[in-house]
């Protein structure tokens, strides 16, 4: 039996053609200014258009920002060091994405980079 495989790195998204199916990573991280919110992949559309699922994320009880004076509102010294806890959520909202020049973005701007695992980040001074 044969097969026809194309594999493609575009915009930070590694794209598997198998006989013409495609397949990629399972999650989307939106791009804030600072910030990172975790979404999962719930529908392919085509290689350049899918659907994404916002997930929730708590801060692991094991993490607690360290806060100094300084700054614009203090300076959290261990920001970097974020942990959190990602759930899928059923009935989180629903966003269509597409892929073009400057990368996957939804229909308000928002940027989003699809990864191998949920990430989300929060600028602590900000909050």
């Amino acid at each position: 039996m044969w097969y026809n495989i194309y594999i493609g790195l575009e915009n930070n998204l590694l794209i598997l053609f198998l006989n013409g199916e495609t397949e990629m990573e399972k999650y989307a991280n939106q791009i804030g200014y600072s910030d990172i919110n975790p979404f999962e992949v719930v529908k392919i559309h085509t290689d350049r258009k899918i659907t994404v699922r916002e997930m929730d994320a708590e801060r692991s009880p094991d993490w607690k920002p360290k806060i100094i004076d300084g700054g614009f509102a203090g300076h959290c010294e261990n920001n970097h060091s974020q942990k959190w806890e990602i759930k899928s959520n059923e009935n989180g909202r629903e966003i269509v994405i597409r892929l073009g020049k400057k990368g996957w973005k939804d229909k308000y701007g928002a940027r989003y980079t699809l990864a191998e695992a949920p990430r989300n980040f929060m600028t602590i001074t900000f909050n």
